[in-house]
C-alpha cells in the first residue's frame, strides 16, 4: 500500500481541524474560553498524530527487519566458532582448564532457548596435578529465557551423558570442586529448579584426603513413571572406603516443582552395614541450605557415620536412633532424638555448626537406663559378650582376644584426626547404671573438645552412698597424644564397694587416682603413666576371725571361722599409697590396723603387662601361741590375681611400734592429697594423735596439715 494517500488524508482532516480551532477561538474571544481551552489540546492532538504515524511506519520496518536478520543470523550461524573463546573465558574465571571439546549447537531464538555440547572437559586446578575433574561425554541444558531478566535461572533441561567426575580434597582442606578461582564462600550449594534432570551412565569418584575418604561409584537420575505417578529417581552403588556403597533418592514429579513451596523427598544411603533412611522436605527447590526430614541411622558403630556426614563421633556398640534433623545454612539440628545404643537408651538433642574451620558440636543427651559395659566401645574396648547382650561381630573379636590374653586395657589405636577435625560441647546424663564392677547410681558429665584437647569436666559418678568425681583431659595436639586422669572417691562404704557374703568388712572408704601418661590408646598412655594412687579406710570394723587370719593366726583364726562367730573388731586405719613411675605402681606403703592385728605390705602393679605383685604381713598385737610367720601373696594378672602364702620363708616378729611408726608417718603426709577434711575422721585422727602420745615420732607440721 502507498503512503501518499494515508498523507493526504492526514492533511485533510488536519484542514479541517484547524477550521474548526479558528471558529472556536472566535467563539473564546466573545466570552467561551472554555471552548477555547478544548480548541487548544484538539489542535495539539492533531500535531502530534502526523509525525507519530509516519515514525512507526519506519520503525516498524527498520526493526522487522532487524529481528528477521537476528533470528536468520541465529539460525543460520555456525557455535562451533565460540568454543574456544567460551572455553577461554570459563578457563580464565575458574583457574584451570576448560575446553569444549566436541560440536556445540545452540538454539537461542526461542522464548525457551537450548545449547547441546558433545563434549566438555575440565582440568585439575594446578596444586592438584595433571588430570581432570570431570569428563562429559555429552550435556544438553535448557532455560526459561523470560525469568532471566528479573535475575532467576530455571532449568527447563539438564542432561548429562557418560559422565566422569574425579574429585580431589587434599589434606590441607584444598578441593578440586571448588571453582572459586580463590574467592571463598561459606554460602551452602545451590541448585535452579529443574524441570527435567538425567544422568545417563555417570561415574563418580571422590578422595578425601582430609577425611581419609575414598568413594568409587556409578550415579544415574531419571524421571520415571510407577504405580505412584512420576517422580525423579536418582541411584548409586560402588565402594565407600571399602565397603559396598548404595544411594537410592526419591523425590516428588520435577515437572511441577515450585520455588515457594517445599519439594518431598525420601533418601535410603547405604554403607556397609551402616544404614540412613530419611522423608522429608527440601524448603525452597534446590536451595541445599535449607531442609527438614525425619531420619533413621543403625549400624554397628557410630564412629562409621564420620565417612557419611564428616562428624566425628564416639565408638560404640551397635545401635538404632532417630530424630528430626533440619539444615538451617551452617546449622544442622537433630531435635526429638532418640532410640538405642547397645542395651542402653539415648535421648536429647544436638547440632552442628559448619560455618567455621572445624565444625562445632553442641548436644545436651540423657539417658534412663546404662548398660555400664556399653561404654567400653568408647575405648577401644568391648561390651560384654555374655547371652543377652548387644555387640557387633568386630567388638567381640575384641573382646575374645582380650579375655584370651587376660587384658582389662584395650589397645585399639585412637584415631587422632578425627579429634582435631571438630569442636565439641557434649552433656551426658545417666539416671540409673546397671552391671557396672561397682555399684553406680548415675552419672553427669560434661565434654569439652578444642582444637584437639578433650577435657571431661566435670565428672561426677554418684555410689549408694558417696560419689566419684574428677576430670580426665585428653591432649591430641600433638604427634603423640597426652591423657591425665584425676578422680576421688568420698564417703564411699566398703561393705558397697566390696560385697561378700555375711558382710565381713564395714566401714569408709576414700580414695583417689592421678595418673598421667602418652600413646594413642588407653593400653600404651598407661603402660608408661607417672603419678600416684591412694586408697583409706579411715574407720570401720572387720570381723574378728578375718583379722587373725591377716595375721596368720591359724589357731583362733580358723576355729573362730568354724564356730561361726560374727564377732567384729574394729578397724583403726587402712592406708594403701602406690606411686607411678613408667607405668610401674609401686606400693610404698601398705598398712591396715585392726585392734588385734597390725598388717604391712609392699609390691608392684606393672599397667604394661596388666599383672600384680603384692606382700602383706601382719603382726599381731598379743602374744599368740601358733602363728605362720609368712606373709600373704596378691599375685597374677589384674583381671584374676591369685592370693597365696608365701612358704618357705620365717619372718622374724617384730615390735607394734615400728609397725604403727611406718604407718603414721606416711599417714600424715598423705592424707590432704585423698581429702583434706579426711584427718578429722575417727580412728585415722585419733591413731596418729595416740601414736604421737606413746611416743612413735610424728612430724608434726605433717599432723598439722593433716588436720586442717
Amino acid at each position: 500500500m502507498s503512503v501518499e494517500p494515508i498523507y493526504q488524508r492526514a492533511r485533510t482532516g488536519l484542514i479541517r481541524a484547524r477550521d474548526r480551532a479558528a471558529d472556536g477561538l472566535r467563539r473564546a474571544r466573545g466570552g467561551l474560553r472554555p471552548g477555547w481551552e478544548r480548541a487548544r489540546t484538539r489542535l495539539r492532538e492533531t500535531r502530534f498524530k502526523r509525525p507519530s504515524n509516519k515514525a512507526l511506519a519506519w520503525t516498524g520496518g527498520v526493526f522487522g527487519a532487524l529481528v528477521v536478520a537476528i533470528a536468520l543470523f541465529l539460525i543460520l550461524f555456525d557455535w562451533n566458532y565460540l568454543r574456544g573463546p567460551i572455553g577461554r573465558y570459563a578457563s580464565a574465571k575458574t583457574g584451570r582448564e576448560i575446553v569444549l571439546a566436541g560440536d556445540l549447537k545452540v538454539h537461542a531464538f526461542s522464548l525457551n532457548p537450548s545449547a547441546s555440547v558433545q563434549g566438555i572437559k575440565v582440568g585439575n586446578p594446578k596444586w592438584a596435578g595433571p588430570g581432570q575433574t570431570a569428563d562429559i561425554k555429552k550435556l544438553d541444558v535448557q532455560v526459561k529465557l523470560l525469568p532471566l531478566f528479573v535475575g532467576q535461572v530455571v532449568l527447563l533441561n539438564l542432561q548429562l551423558d557418560q559422565a566422569k567426575v574425579d574429585l580431589l580434597r587434599d589434606r590441607q582442606g584444598r578441593a578440586t570442586w571448588d571453582f572459586s578461582n580463590g574467592k571463598k564462600s561459606n554460602k551452602p550449594f545451590k541448585m535452579p529448579p529443574i524441570r527435567r534432570f538425567v544422568i545417563n551412565d555417570g561415574h563418580l569418584k571422590i578422595r578425601d584426603q582430609k577425611r581419609k575418604l575414598v568413594l568409587n561409584g556409578e550415579v544415574n537420575a531419571t524421571e520415571e513413571m510407577g504405580r505412584a505417578g512420576r517422580g525423579f529417581l536418582m541411584t548409586g552403588e560402588g565402594a565407600l572406603n571399602g565397603n559396598r556403597f548404595l544411594l537410592r533418592i526419591q523425590g516428588g514429579p520435577l515437572l511441577n516443582v515450585d520455588t515457594r513451596k517445599p519439594y518431598p523427598f525420601d533418601a535410603d544411603i547405604r554403607s556397609g552395614a551402616t544404614r540412613v533412611t530419611a522423608k522429608g522436605a527440601i524448603t525452597k527447590p534446590f536451595d541445599l541450605g535449607q531442609f527438614a526430614m525425619n531420619a533413621t541411622a543403625q549400624g554397628p558403630d557410630l564412629a562409621d557415620l564420620y565417612d557419611l556426614t564428616g562428624v566425628a563421633l564416639p565408638n560404640t556398640p551397635p545401635y538404632k536412633l532417630n530424630g528430626r534433623l533440619s539444615r538451617d545454612e551452617h546449622l544442622y539440628k537433630i531435635e526429638g532424638l532418640g532410640g538405642r545404643v547397645g542395651d542402653s537408651d539415648l535421648a536429647g538433642s544436638l547440632s552442628v555448626e559448619t560455618g567455621d574451620e572445624r565444625p562445632y558440636l553442641k548436644a545436651d543427651l540423657r539417658t534412663r537406663s546404662l548398660d555400664f559395659d556399653d561404654l567400653a566401645a568408647i575405648f577401644g574396648g568391648a561390651p560384654s559378650r555374655k547371652a543377652g547382650e548387644t555387640v557387633s561381630p568386630q567388638q567381640a573379636a575384641v573382646g575374645r582376644q582380650m579375655a584370651a590374653q587376660r587384658r582389662l586395657l584395650p589397645d585399639s589405636t585412637l584415631d587422632v584426626t578425627k579429634i582435631r577435625s571438630l569442636d565439641a560441647d557434649v552433656r551426658y546424663r545417666v539416671a540409673a547404671i546397671h552391671d557396672a564392677m561397682l555399684p553406680l547410681r548415675s552419672g553427669d558429665v560434661t565434654v569439652k573438645l578444642d582444637r584437639g584437647l578433650l577435657s571431661a569436666n566435670p565428672l561426677i559418678l554418684d555410689l549408694p552412698q558417696g560419689k566419684i568425681t574428677g576430670q580426665a583431659h585428653l591432649n591430641a595436639r600433638n604427634a603423640v597424644p597426652v591423657t591425665e586422669v584425676d578422680v576421688r572417691l568420698s564417703n564411699a562404704r566398703l561393705e558397697q564397694l566390696i560385697p561378700i557374703k555375711g558382710q565381713p568388712l564395714a566401714g569408709s572408704f576414700v580414695g583417689r587416682i592421678k595418673l598421667k601418661g602418652s600413646g594413642d590408646s588407653v593400653h600404651r598412655a598407661a603402660a608408661n603413666a607417672d603419678g600416684e594412687v591412694l586408697a583409706v579406710v579411715p574407720s570401720g570394723e572387720i570381723r574378728e576371725a578375718f583379722a587373725e587370719l591377716l595375721g596368720i593366726n591359724a589357731t583362733k583364726g580358723l576355729g573362730l571361722l568354724f564356730s561361726k562367730d560374727q564377732g567384729s573388731v574394729p578397724i583403726r586405719c587402712g592406708v594403701a599409697h602406690f606411686q607411678a613411675r613408667n607405668g610401674v605402681l609401686t606400693a610404698d606403703r601398705i598398712v591396715f590396723d585392726t585392734k588385734p592385728v597390725v598388717a604391712t605390705g609392699g609390691g608392684t602393679i606393672n599397667l604394661e603387662n596388666e599383672t600384680m605383685d603384692l606382700r602383706i604381713q601382719g603382726r599381731s598385737k598379743e602374744l599368740r601361741l601358733v602363728r605362720l610367720l609368712s606373709p600373704i601373696t596378691v599375685k597374677g594378672p589384674i583381671v584374676g590375681p591369685k592370693v597365696g602364702i608365701e612358704t618357705g620363708r620365717v619372718v622374724a616378729q617384730g615390735g607394734v611400734a615400728a609397725a604403727l611408726a611406718g604407718l603414721v608417718n606416711p599417714l600424715a603426709l598423705l592424707l590432704p592429697f585423698v581429702d583434706p577434711g579426711l584427718a578429722k575422721d575417727a580412728s585415722c585422727a585419733a591413731l596418729i594423735a595416740e601414736a604421737g602420745r606413746e611416743g612413735v615420732p610424728v612430724k608434726t607440721v605433717a599432723a598439722k596439715t593433716a588436720r586442717r
